[in-house]
Formats: structure tokens, C-alpha cells, sequence
């Protein structure tokens, strides 16, 4: 036994360094070839070798030893387990030196000589599957690692499964059991997705198809049987545990694959078929992570941004769309807006003590006070917006759906009442959105571009409806009271930010979030709704100058003179209240209250990973923003035109890098943009940064507005000169004439006082 744990060292270390061997294959197989310690000690090794076509006589005979006593039986115990998990690991490491392109092509042809004579064996996935059974858990986990190596590599040297592992797989996953077999498996086919997804081969996809045709209507049956449990009555419910979270991470895999590949399975589209199984598990009593990873797997589900960190970078550069999709995320959108209907917001664990690193409790003593969980608050919060923006592009009746936005909305905010800020909860409505997501920027885009698109949404029906003036203003209105109106939340967004343009610009230039696409969407929405604009910058200016006066009593028509909006005032200031004093005076230094966090500033994002933009369809898609149903904005302006503009994105960030740390020197500079000032020098009005009032107590535009539209200013003027020197990632001009835009048109309202 000691020799063999000897050569099975050396070995090793021959294979983590990717060296050649020595010695014959066939001695290397004999002592690979696994044994489960509880059947017999590694002496056994040899007559597995006999099982090997052309293996039989030719495997020397390892030393044996004598029967061992029983004061020895212990040592001998050990001495097999150790043997077992370094075979293990040797064949894990072994396959992976093959596949590497790193290893040398002398040593790697001598690994996979070995790997194939293994494979070869009759028994060979047999003997790991019977570790899984074994009460060693460190076992049983090497076991699973190294039979998923083994399964990639048959993939990736077009090798046929092994009907032993299909039959192993069929049987434990035709329903659900308590024994360990179906988690064991579960992980397998987890391991091999991710190293599928992961891969950078050009046939992923005819690997992926080869791997799960066999398993296709098997995963259903499981589907079924799991969801179909009752918690309550299971004898173990640790190991329903178990197997819910590794088949949430199957389900995963499988849909990131839809997205990512050229692939259609019906095992792909489980999910979507019959999502109210797994919605039905939010109200079972289990704990409240496993509750966070579902609505979160959701979540992810609805944004379509399943598997992301495994296939960024390496999916196709066009994948075919597919022609289910639409429909399957408008069922599972109503699935969820049914759950919520029925309970889900109260079935979410919310509060309780913050996790520590690996999910341990709290040490005592730290200060640290318990708070509610910010995942499952953005999560359910992201949740609804999303699923209600998905339901109305499919919805004809503005009345329908401004009574399902008016309960639903209300649902959700008094499901986030009580964690808010008590400052928050007396405010504006709106500011809802960048409070729960003031950690989280990728998801408060995401809530900022669905609520807008409800916006749009509307507001297209009461066009086309010709809805009189009276029904717009409580329309006008409804987008206040229900949180979703797109200028209050792109102004508490720019004052979370400090109006810091800097901010911004990261966000343009990278491709993490989705900040271009709801930059340009509220951008056009901006020239359309200006005057509705500068009538919300009013109240902002009121409330910020101590005012005390409710936003909401803003929402007239543009048009209205001073004493119809006290008229209105007085009909709606019911339901809003004012802002206490703290808040006032944190809002008028133009920061954002204690212990509020800001999303951005220069020090944070001043930075551009060069990753970001190494996905071909994140830089596509910055390419054709302006490509989108409701563009506006199509041609070209041959004052920003840029016929040279950088091939690569990958060298544009690198010497944006060099750059953007330079842009809060170059803002005290003035602009090369030919345009006039936003606000003319010659205007004898006082304005102030925070709030600006005339001394007639008259409120003017240029408060809140005037730190705006001079963001803009600065933000034009940086993108102009990175394009100018080529330093931009891709082509900004349409983005460009649309801030050109907003200048002209603050420039004419300035003019008209």
C-alpha cells in the first residue's frame, strides 16, 4: 500500500506539472483504477485491471501483504481512503491536463492514451457510483467531481456515454428519493454544463445536444416529482434541501443554454411551462436562503441574464432567436403577478440577522445591528416591475392596466415600507426605486427601464386614445402615487450620484449594466415631455428650498397658470406629506441623507475594466442602441461624425482607462462643443445650486433643472472629446445629437422667461 500511495504521489506530481511519464500505460491504469475502500483494500486493484480489453497479463502485481490484524485494521482503513481520493484526483487532474493547451503535446497524447483505457474498463463508472453511497462525504464529493471530468472529456473526444451512467441517471432522477444517489447525479450534470458553457470550442453546441437528448424527458419526470412533494411530511428534509438547490442550478444551466446557444431541448422550457411549481416552493417552510435563491433564479429568469458569468465572452456572436420566448417569459410574468396576488410578498422572510462570509452567524461583540435582507428586497422589488412591463406590451386596455398597476404597485410598496428610511416612507413615491437599489446599480437600471417602459407603455394608449386633459393630469398623477413616474426617478437617481457626470460616463462606456439603452430611452422622452419635466424640477425645488410642499401637487399641465395649480394642490395634497426636516436640509446640500450610500463617484468609477466589453454581443448592442421601435433618432450629424472611430472595443476601454481619470481636471476647462452657454450669462436671475427662488419667492427652472441639463453639458463635452481622439468605445453621434437636443431646447425655455 505504501508503494502504490508512493507511485500514485509521483505521479501526481508529474501530472500537475505536465510532464511526461515513464512509465507503461497499463501500470499506470492499474493503480488508477478506483477501489471504494469499503470493498477491499487496493490489493483488490489488479484484478480490475483484468476487465480492461488488453489489459489481462500485463498489469505487474503491486505488493501484496498479509491478511492485516485487527490492531491494524485501522491504519489499513485509512491508508485506502487516502489511496482512493489521490486516485481521484490524479484522474481529475489528469483529464484537465488534456484538454489544457497548455500542456504539451508529447504528454498530453500519453494522458489521453491513459484516460481512454480507463474508460474502457466495464466497471469503471460502476465503482464511482458506489462511492456516492458511502458514508464519507469527502468521498463521495471526489467521486462526483472526477465522473464529471470524465463525462467532458467523452464529450469532447466524441466518445459514447456509458449506458451504465444513463441507466444510473434515468433511475435515480425518474422521481424524486431520499438517498443520496439523486443529489450525487444532480451535481454531475451540473459540473458538466458548466464546463460546457465555459468552454471556448466551436461546436458547444453539438456537444451540449449529444449530452442532454438522452436525458431530455427525464428531466421533466424530475421536475414533477420534486415540486410535487409535500415539505411537511418528508422524513429528512435536509436532503430535499439539498436536491432543491442542485436542481435550481441545473434549471439554470439548462435556460443560460437557450439564451446563450444554438439549442432548442423541451428540457430547456420546464421552467417556463409550469413555473407556478416553483413558485409554489416560496411558501413552504424552508430556510430563508433557499427563498433568496429562488426569487432570485426568477428574477434572473425575467431580465434573461441566466448564466451570464459563464458564458460572457464566449457565446456566439448571433445566436437565432428564438421563436418561444416572448411567449414563455408573458407565462411566467403571470405566473409571478398570480403568485403575488396570492400571498408571495408575505411569504418572504425579510428580516433577520446579516450572513457572515460562508453563511455563518454573527460574532458577538462586532456592532454589526441586524437588518432586512437587501437581496430579497431587490429581488422581489425587481420582480413585479418586471413581470408588469412584460404583461403590458402585451395588453390593449389603458383602463386594464392602470388598475393592475394600482394594485400591484400598492402591494409592493407596502411590502417595502417598513424597511425604508422613515424619511422615505413620508416622501415622494418614487423615490422608492433608488433606495432599495442604491447598492445594486446593474438591477436599478433594470427597475429604472421597466418602470419607464410601463411609462411608455401608457402613455401610447392615452394617446392614441386622445384622452382629455382632466384624465392625463390624474394620469400624470397615478405615475406619482404609484412610484413609476420616469422624471422623479431619474432625478433622485442623479442626486444619489451628485450630479457628478463622471458617473455617468462610466456607465456609458461599459456594458455591465443597461444604462445606454435607459439613457437614450429617457433622453427621447425628455424632448417629447420637457415642459412636464421642468414642472416635477418645481417641486423638487420647493421641497429642497424648505418649502414642505408635496411633489405630487405639481403634476399640472404645463400650461396652467399659478391659481389652477393651487387649485389642483389642494384637491391631491391628501396624498403626499412632507419631508421632515432632516431630509430637507441634507437635500438642499445636494447630498443624499445619512446613512444613504452613493451608487457612484469619481474615485469608484473612474476605473474601466477592460472586460467589460469583451462579450461581441455587449459591443453590438452599444453599436445599435438607436435601433430600438421607438428610435427617433436615426441620422448622423456631420458636426460629431467620426469616420475613424476605434475597431476594437477592447483597445478603446484600454485607452479610455488612461483617460477618464483625467476628466475632473478637464471639466474646469471649457467645452469645444460650438454652442451657446445652457443658461445665458446676460440673465440677471440669482440662481443657486440647490434651490433656486428669485427674491419674489418665485420659483424659476433653474434649480434642480439647471444642475440637470448642466451634467449634460458636461457629460457631452466629455464624450466629444474622447471621440474626437478616438479614445470612445464605439460610436456615440446619435447619442450626441439627442444631448444637442435637450442644450437646444433648455436654451429655447430659458429664453422665454
Amino acid at each position: 500500500m505504501e508503494e502504490s500511495l508512493e507511485i500514485l504521489e509521483q505521479l501526481y506530481k508529474k501530472v500537475l506539472l505536465g510532464a511526461a511519464l515513464e512509465r507503461d500505460n497499463l501500470d499506470y491504469v492499474c493503480y488508477l483504477h478506483p477501489t471504494w475502500p469499503d470493498q477491499g483494500s487496493p490489493t483488490a486493484r489488479p484484478s480490475a485491471c483484468s476487465h480492461t480489453p488488453g489489459a489481462r497479463g500485463k498489469c505487474q502485481q503491486p505488493p501484496t501483504s498479509s491478511r492485516p490484524t485487527s490492531a491494524a485494521a485501522v491504519g489499513l482503513k485509512t491508508g485506502a481512503w487516502e489511496t482512493a481520493l489521490l486516485q481521484l484526483t490524479v484522474v481529475q487532474v489528469m483529464v484537465t491536463r488534456t484538454l489544457s493547451v497548455e500542456t504539451a503535446f508529447h504528454a498530453k497524447e500519453r494522458y489521453r492514451e491513459i484516460i481512454k483505457i480507463l474508460l474502457q474498463s466495464s466497471d469503471f463508472d460502476s465503482k464511482l457510483t458506489c462511492m456516492f453511497q458511502s458514508s464519507d462525504k469527502l468521498l463521495g464529493h471526489m467521486a462526483a467531481k472526477c465522473l464529471a471530468s470524465l463525462l467532458y472529456f467523452r464529450l469532447k473526444e466524441k466518445i459514447t456515454l456509458s449506458n451504465f451512467w444513463l441507466a444510473f441517471c434515468q433511475k435515480n432522477l425518474s422521481e424524486y428519493s431520499e438517498n443520496e444517489g439523486g443529489v450525487y447525479c444532480l451535481y454531475t450534470l451540473t459540473a458538466v454544463l458548466k464546463e460546457i458553457l465555459k468552454g471556448t470550442c466551436s461546436q458547444k453546441t453539438e456537444i451540449l445536444k449529444q449530452f442532454l437528448t438522452p436525458l431530455d424527458a427525464t428531466f421533466e419526470v424530475f421536475y414533477n416529482s420534486l415540486f410535487s412533494q409535500h415539505f411537511e411530511k418528508l422524513q429528512d428534509q435536509s436532503k430535499m434541501v439539498n436536491s432543491l438547490i442542485h436542481f435550481l442550478e441545473l434549471l439554470e444551466l439548462l435556460i443560460a443554454s437557450r439564451l446563450h446557444l444554438e439549442l432548442q431541448c423541451p428540457c430547456q422550457r420546464v421552467f417556463f411551462l409550469k413555473p407556478t411549481c416553483v413558485l409554489r416552493v416560496v411558501a413552504w417552510p424552508v430556510q430563508a436562503f433557499v427563498k433568496r435563491k429562488l426569487i432570485v433564479f426568477i428574477k434572473k429568469c425575467l431580465l434573461c441574464k441566466v448564466g451570464e458569468d459563464l458564458c460572457q465572452g464566449s457565446v456566439a456572436a448571433s445566436v437565432p432567436p428564438d421563436e418561444h420566448l416572448d411567449g414563455d417569459l408573458l407565462a411566467l410574468a403571470e405566473a409571478v403577478l398570480h403568485a403575488v396576488d396570492s400571498g408571495l410578498l408575505k411569504t418572504l422572510s425579510v428580516c433577520g440577522r446579516p450572513s457572515c462570509f460562508g453563511g455563518g452567524d454573527m460574532q458577538p461583540g462586532c456592532g454589526c445591528l441586524p437588518g432586512p435582507d437587501h437581496g430579497i428586497l431587490r429581488a422581489a422589488s425587481l420582480l413585479i416591475i418586471k413581470s408588469l412591463d412584460i404583461k403590458f406590451q402585451n395588453y390593449v386596455s389603458a383602463k386594464d392596466m392602470k388598475v393592475d398597476l394600482q394594485r400591484f404597485m400598492s402591494e409592493l410598496l407596502a411590502f417595502l415600507k417598513p424597511h425604508l428610511e422613515p424619511s422615505v416612507r413620508s416622501q415622494h413615491p418614487c423615490e422608492w426605486l433608488s433606495q432599495v437599489f442604491i447598492e445594486q446599480d446593474d438591477d436599478m437600471l433594470e427597475a429604472a427601464k421597466a418602470s419607464m417602459g410601463i411609462f411608455l407603455k401608457l402613455s401610447r394608449e392615452y394617446e392614441a386614445a386622445e384622452s382629455v386633459t382632466q384624465e392625463k393630469e390624474l394620469w400624470y398623477h397615478h405615475t406619482h402615487q404609484n412610484g413609476y413616474n420616469p422624471h422623479c426617478i431619474f432625478l433622485f437617481f442623479l442626486k444619489n450620484i451628485v450630479f457628478d457626470s463622471t458617473v455617468l460616463l462610466d456607465f456609458l462606456i461599459s456594458s455591465e449594466t443597461c444604462f445606454l439603452e435607459y439613457f437614450v430611452r429617457y433622453l427621447k422622452l425628455l424632448l417629447k415631455d420637457w415642459d412636464a419635466f421642468l414642472t416635477i424640477c418645481k417641486g423638487f425645488d420647493v421641497i429642497d428650498s424648505n418649502e414642505g410642499m408635496n411633489i405630487c401637487g405639481f403634476m399640472s399641465s404645463p400650461g396652467q397658470d399659478r391659481s389652477s395649480n393651487q387649485t389642483e394642490l389642494s384637491l391631491l395634497a391628501a396624498l403626499g406629506s412632507h419631508r421632515n426636516a432632516h431630509a430637507r436640509d441634507s437635500w438642499a446640500s445636494g447630498a443624499a441623507p445619512e446613512p444613504r450610500k452613493v451608487v457612484g463617484s469619481p474615485e469608484t468609477h473612474a476605473t474601466v475594466q477592460a472586460s467589460r466589453l469583451s462579450s461581441p454581443q455587449a459591443s453590438q448592442s452599444l453599436v445599435d442602441y438607436d435601433s430600438s421601435d421607438d428610435s427617433e433618432v436615426g441620422s448622423t450629424d456631420p458636426c460629431f461624425a467620426n469616420s475613424e472611430q476605434t475597431s476594437s472595443p477592447q483597445e478603446a476601454v484600454k485607452k479610455t482607462q488612461n483617460t477618464v481619470g483625467t476628466l475632473g481636471e478637464e471639466r474646469k476647462l471649457s467645452l469645444e462643443l460650438p454652442s451657446r452657454p445652457v443658461f445665458p450669462k446676460e440673465s440677471n436671475t440669482p440662481f443657486s445650486v440647490a434651490g433656486d427662488i428669485a427674491p419674489d419667492n418665485t420659483v424659476y427652472e433653474a434649480g434642480i433643472s439647471y444642475r440637470t441639463v448642466k451634467c449634460f453639458e458636461e457629460l457631452q463635452g466629455a464624450i466629444y472629446r474622447l471621440q474626437k481622439k478616438n479614445l470612445f468605445p464605439y460610436n456615440p453621434t446619435a447619442l450626441l445629437k439627442l444631448l444637442k437636443q435637450i442644450e437646444a431646447i433648455c436654451n429655447k425655455s430659458m429664453n422665454a422667461l
